[in-house]
């Protein structure tokens, strides 16, 4: 019952994103059909439905301006590679650490850019193409909106209103079927009962020639098998297999990939909290891979984890992937038996569909939210990415978006990264306040790194009329190659300046790596102690030995 309940829900949907991504309809039917059964085998989580998702629309529309299906289908092959690569590399705990203010910048752009691009079908506007940046498109259509179709835009709205409302009442029912079942019912009857009503449905967009058979709409057959690259690219002609190619998709392979990575393991996550069930990450991502590379040899588009249709399996009950099975093989029934009824859909109704999916994923409340509240850095980290997601394409939103919040953590470590002059007389040692003012107690927090390391040396390096310095680095968690040499540099300067230290608390590990850069203990130079109180002892019994020889 699960299984049909998301059967339900997938059938439109994965029309109407196939044809936001550029191609027909039935494509989209192929993906939730293969991945979906694929993936939920292989796969590391038992409840995920995998299919198209409206993610994937902004960057699969212009790999088919500018390749074609056929550069679609062997970029979404590569991408599976790439994904089970990722899997292989056990890299899966890594993808579900991207920042917040990323996920929900470029999530809320691409409603933007999915909802933009429906107001053309929506209210039938005379525009040919969208192939320009969004700027571009935007005045186009702004232009364009005076002068609407009446017929299409009657339909669009209806569907519109009624896919809101019913998603409202939070019935069991999905909206999507009833949007659409209003929507096509009313342009049937329009059509009949007013002479002069016509508006653009999937049979009269969309048309097959399959082995000589010629139709409307969606071919009522088995999805067959076939070479990605021997399908068309955008002037028409077998796209072929090349070095070229590859090294031309190579780029939107990898953000196939990584958006696939990213859409699969938070939707296993939200899945896991919501079914009690726990994921493997790594398998997966394995899993995701596997579906990727088989899907194209079916004329199948990139596939990744559904939120909204995993949601759903869980609220009928779903636990197993057999759910999931399920749910592709009524796609695949719907295909044969109702091909003739999906014709009749109207584009307007598939549009108003859409824009309620970009609606759901726009994160309203979470982009609102995040504006509110979030520090400052990560409200610049959301704005950049939902601006660059939205003017030029979600590759650069996700790699400025991570840069972003790399350096937004590295600020963020830095500042907890401190170098802390203790007072002698407030060491708890019965014998700290023997200690001479030329000897001095630093305490050093946090992560030793290429960020805070400078922090720590400009300090001890510019230290004078000192004879003794103690680092206690009781607290410090990580030592790298820039913390190990700027060690070497105070190191190094002590020793010019005939300034003893003392080394206390570094965890074992750490020790070694100071000794691979030559830090040795160095009699009267470098020492190692245990605790803060073995470090002030060290030092007292130096300081005796020395005023004995003096004597």
């Amino acid at each position: 019952m699960a299984g049909l309940s998301v059967g339900i829900i997938a059938l439109p949907l994965s029309m109407g994103l196939a044809i936001a991504s550029g191609v027909a309809p039935q494509h989209g039917l192929y993906t939730a059909i293969i991945a979906g059964i694929i993936i939920a085998l292989t796969g590391g989580s038992k409840v995920n439905i995998s299919g198209p998702t409206a993610a994937f629309v902004v960057i699969l529309l212009p790999i088919v301006q500018q390749f074609g299906l056929g550069g679609l289908l062997v970029s979404g092959l590569m991408a599976g590679i790439i994904l089970i690569l990722l899997g292989l590399a056990r890299l899966g705990g890594l993808i579900q650490i991207v920042p917040y203010p990323v996920t929900v910048g470029f999530t809320s752009g691409i409603a933007v850019v999915i909802a933009t691009l429906q107001i053309k079908d929506l209210l039938g506007l005379d525009i040919t193409d969208l192939n320009g940046n969004y700027i571009d498109n935007l005045s186009v259509i702004v232009q364009a909106i005076p002068h609407p179709n009446w017929q299409e835009s009657i339909i669009g709205l209806l569907t519109l209103t009624v896919l809101f409302s019913w998603q409202r009442l939070q019935s069991k029912i999905p909206a999507h079927l009833i949007g659409l079942l209003v929507g096509s019912i009313a342009a049937w009857l329009a059509t009949l009962l007013i002479p002069e009503f016509e508006v653009a449905t999937i049979g009269s967009h969309f048309h097959y020639d399959l082995n000589g058979i010629i139709g409307n709409g969606i071919p009522p057959f088995l999805p067959e098998f076939s070479l990605p690259w021997n399908l068309p690219d955008s002037d028409g002609n077998a796209i072929g297999l090349s070095f070229d190619l590859i090294r031309s998709l190579m780029g939107v392979a990898f953000a196939i990939a990584i958006l696939g990575a990213l859409e699969s393991l938070l939707c296993a996550v939200v899945a896991d909290g919501m079914s009690g069930k726990t994921h493997n990450p790594n398998d997966e991502l394995i899993g995701q891979g596997i579906g990727n590379i088989i899907v194209p040899f079916f004329g199948g588009l990139p596939a990744t984890a559904a939120l909204a249709r995993t949601a759903s399996n869980i609220r009928s009950g779903g636990t197993l992937p057999l759910a999931s099975v399920v749910h592709s093989l009524f796609i695949l029934g719907s295909i044969l038996v109702l091909a003739p009824l999906l014709a009749y859909i109207p584009m307007a109704a598939i549009a108003a569909l859409l824009l309620l999916v970009a609606w759901n994923m726009s994160e309203l409340k979470h982009f609102t939210r995040i504006i509110k509240v979030a520090p400052a850095g990560d409200k610049a980290t959301l704005l950049t990415c939902f601006t660059l997601t939205v003017l030029f394409d979600m590759e650069i939103a996700v790699a400025v978006g991570l840069g972003l919040a790399a350096v937004l953590f590295i600020r963020r470590s830095i500042e907890l990264t401190g170098l802390k002059l203790i007072p002698n007389a407030e060491t708890e040692h019965p014998r700290a306040n023997e200690l001479p003012n030329n000897v001095l107690i630093y305490d050093v927090n946090g992560a030793m790194f290429f960020g805070s390391a400078q922090k720590v040396l400009s300090v001890l390096t510019h230290i004078s009329e000192v004879k003794t310095v103690i680092l206690d680095m009781s607290d410090v968690t990580m030592l790298d190659m820039t913390a190990m040499i700027a060690m070497e540099s105070i190191a190094k300067n002590f020793k010019q300046h005939n300034i003893k230290m003392v080394i206390n608390n570094l965890d074992a590990r750490m020790i070694l790596k100071l000794r691979k850069v030559g830090i040795h203990k160095e009699n009267g130079l470098v020492d190692y102690s245990r605790t803060i109180h073995e470090a002030i002892t060290l030092v007292l019994e130096q300081i005796n030995e020395a005023q004995i020889k003096q004597k």
